[in-house]
């Protein structure tokens, strides 16, 4: 099979779409496909192009005069590589590939990771509809994505060609007790209340530091915030890290306050690390921890809650300790060859379904 991923760019700065998307396309290049990859490059274009996955350079830069000479070269580029399937992982490139899709022969799957984005519901024009979470899928079809072009497959991104195995990683030294987050600075990602929440933790425990790895537009506001902390001095921001696993491996609590998350890489990569994990209850998060056994969750905005989880983590080792083994269980699952063979499953019965309709219209002409 022939697969072609579009996405805006393959930049390795922690964008979970991107990482996704190239993850997948170097798996599915090692399981035997032939697979290439659209985008505006980025650091990963080596990586991709190392594993065998061909790059297309494509500005799809927002702006009308772009847009038009980004299709006329897509064009050229479907022409070229002549795909069985193109995968398009965000708006642009599904609209670019849904108007080709007219002329040319191939199947168009739309990717949705982000349930935040409302826009999303655009991926309903593709001909199958791949959602990273059951929780996403409920939220696509409430929007009016039709449930038979719905598909679930979780994100898997263990084994990752992007990272060293853990084994290889040396962990952060981390002022002790610890709380770590790592996700992106945004309103989103529950920041705000992460930072209250520490208000009471660190009244209650003193020499407890919470270390925020991540950037984002929004962390100086974030930084701002912390300032007026009274525990501002234990409250860290270390920015983005290529490796953060470095931070979970050292992590006495892994905590993710996620206002909205699709699923929550970052939290399958906590389990694996072996962290204690508290989590917000949103969207697919719950999936990401087995509703509960692989971590402790509680109501999203609940400064309250969330505080109480994290000071009794820290204070009843045990407790603790028996967290970090319950991560660490079922945790091989989500490894992304699993994900790359569920994938094609739906590449396959969407190419078993094209092909049933094209025999039906020939008989029905006949």
């Amino acid at each position: 099979m022939r697969i072609l991923h579009i996405l805006n760019d393959v930049t390795d700065r922690g964008n979970g779409i991107v990482n996704a998307a190239v993850d997948l396309a170097v798996e599915q290049a090692r399981q035997g496909q032939t697979v290439a990859v659209v985008s505006a490059g980025g650091a990963y274009q080596a990586l991709l192009e190392s594993a065998g996955v061909r790059h297309f350079t494509l500005d799809q830069s927002r702006h009308p005069i772009r847009i038009l000479r980004a299709a006329g070269i897509f064009h050229q580029q479907l022409r070229e590589f002549r795909p069985d399937i193109v995968h398009a992982h965000m708006r642009t490139g599904l609209l670019l590939a849904w108007f080709w899709a007219r002329f040319e022969d191939f199947a168009l799957v739309g990717h949705v990771h982000n349930v935040h984005d409302r826009e999303s519901v655009l991926m309903g024009l593709a001909d199958c509809v791949i959602a990273v979470s059951h929780s996403v899928a409920k939220t696509m079809n409430s929007r009016g994505i039709a449930r038979r072009k719905l598909r679930v497959v979780l994100n898997r991104p263990l084994d990752s060609p992007r990272q060293p195995r853990l084994p290889e990683i040396e962990p952060e030294t981390l002022s002790r007790p610890s709380i770590v987050t790592v996700c992106g600075m945004t309103t989103r990602k529950g920041i705000e209340e992460l930072i209250q929440a520490f208000e009471e933790v660190g009244r209650e425990f003193p020499d407890a530091h919470l270390y925020l790895v991540g950037d984002g537009p929004e962390r100086s506001r974030f930084e701002k915030r912390a300032r007026r902390s009274p525990h501002s001095a234990r409250i860290h921001f270390e920015g983005y890290k290529a490796v953060p696993q470095a931070y979970m491996l050292s992590a006495d609590i892994f905590v993710l306050a996620a206002r909205r998350e699709s699923f929550g890489l970052v939290l399958i990569e906590a389990r694996a690390a072996g962290c204690a994990i508290v989590a917000t209850a949103a969207d697919g998060i719950p999936e990401a921890l087995e509703n509960g056994l692989a971590g402790l969750l509680v109501p999203p905005r609940n400064c309250a809650a969330l505080a109480a989880a994290l000071s009794r983590m820290l204070r009843i080792e045990e407790e603790r300790t028996q967290w970090k083994s319950r991560a660490r269980e079922g945790v091989d699952q989500f490894s992304i060859d699993r994900m790359a063979r569920e994938v094609s499953e739906v590449y396959s019965e969407l190419m078993e379904e094209r092909k049933w309709r094209e025999h039906s219209d020939i008989a029905w002409i006949k």
